[in-house]
């Protein structure tokens, strides 16, 4: 033992070699195998480019102007950014011209005529066209019914009650509002802005609260119309038309039951139609803050129109009395 020189524990240099000296025996096939195709930078969520591309999109969301008509008001609403889901709607959004921020694309998502247009219209309009993760729809839809495919909707810009007098003034011509209330269906509200755009209208107003808002929904029934024509949004209702009144300005309820005949009906004057819904009708406060209540005369069995529809009747006959 003691002519031993090696000390317990000590290692031996040099009689091995570093690393492994026999094979895998297959285990780690899987990872010398391809990955596929990488995918483009702006669809890699840490790449820089993609990190630019979702700057900018947000960036042009923040810098959004009013829609192409122009809004006579600063003042924006509280909704946040609205998304289109599916292929059907974003197209006929895009075909709409409904101001958009973004168009999203999966990565991966199959192509077709309707996902071909919508990429060229979105380019077209200076749309940000951004290929993301399907994941990333996945979580903002119900189900994950996108179809790959997505269109972010700035807030709508609601012009200031005081703004749609304004812009009457400076038309030299006999004002001629709508006014909604318990208007819930955002198609019904783009249908009366169709409307009031197609007949010489000035404005739409409609409260802030229980009542649909202008959403893309709203700006595909209007064909564009809401593109062209302010709409307001009044924190009372009741009190604006009231201030309304004050101003000189007749306002009229509209209303199956009401005391004046749309055949004895006058607006060569400045006139605000209020329109309620057709199930509720006119809350209690707006309609008694009406000067009159106005009926459609009608021949055939139905009780009453849709509210959209009414206000179309309405709004023809006061365009012709102004023309004659």
């Amino acid at each position: 033992m003691a002519g031993n020189s090696q000390r317990k524990g000590a290692i031996r240099k040099g009689g091995t070699k570093k690393g492994q000296v026999s094979g895998s025996g297959g285990k780690h096939r899987r990872g010398l195998e391809g990955r596929g195709a990488t995918p483009p930078a702006e669809a890699r969520t840490k790449h820089p480019a993609a990190k630019r591309a979702a700057a900018k999109a947000k960036a042009a969301a923040k810098a959004q102007h009013a829609p192409r008509g122009g809004r006579p008001s600063t003042r924006k609403g509280d909704d946040g950014p609205e998304l289109v889901l599916g292929r059907n709607p974003v197209l006929e959004c895009l075909r709409a011209e409904v101001p958009a921020t973004a168009l999203y694309v999966a990565v991966g998502t199959e192509n077709d005529d309707r996902l071909t247009e919508s990429v060229k219209l979105a380019a077209d309009a200076g749309i940000s066209i951004l290929e993301v993760p399907r994941t990333d729809l996945d979580r903002l839809s119900t189900n994950g019914m996108h179809q790959g495919v997505a269109l972010q909707v700035p807030p709508y810009r609601y012009a200031h009650p005081d703004d749609l007098v304004e812009r009457v003034r400076g038309t030299g011509e006999p004002a001629l509002l709508v006014a909604l209330d318990n208007i819930s269906d955002p198609r019904n509200l783009g249908a009366v802005i169709r409307s009031v755009a197609a007949f010489g209208g000035h404005g739409v107003l409609i409260p802030s609260r229980r009542s649909a808002s202008v959403t893309a929904v709203a700006w595909r029934t209007s064909a564009g119309a809401a593109a062209r024509l302010p709409v307001g949004r009044a924190t009372n209702l009741t009190r604006t038309l009231k201030d309304w009144a004050a101003k000189g300005y007749q306002i009229v309820g509209l209303d199956a039951g009401g005391d004046t005949t749309l055949d004895t009906f006058e607006a060569t004057t400045d006139t605000v139609i209020v329109v309620g819904s057709e199930g509720k009708g006119l809350s209690r406060l707006v309609r008694e803050t009406c000067d009159s209540i106005l009926s459609i005369p009608m021949s055939g069995p139905v009780e009453s129109l849709n509210a959209s529809v009414a206000a179309g009747v309405v709004l023809s006959e006061v365009a012709r009395q102004r023309r004659a």
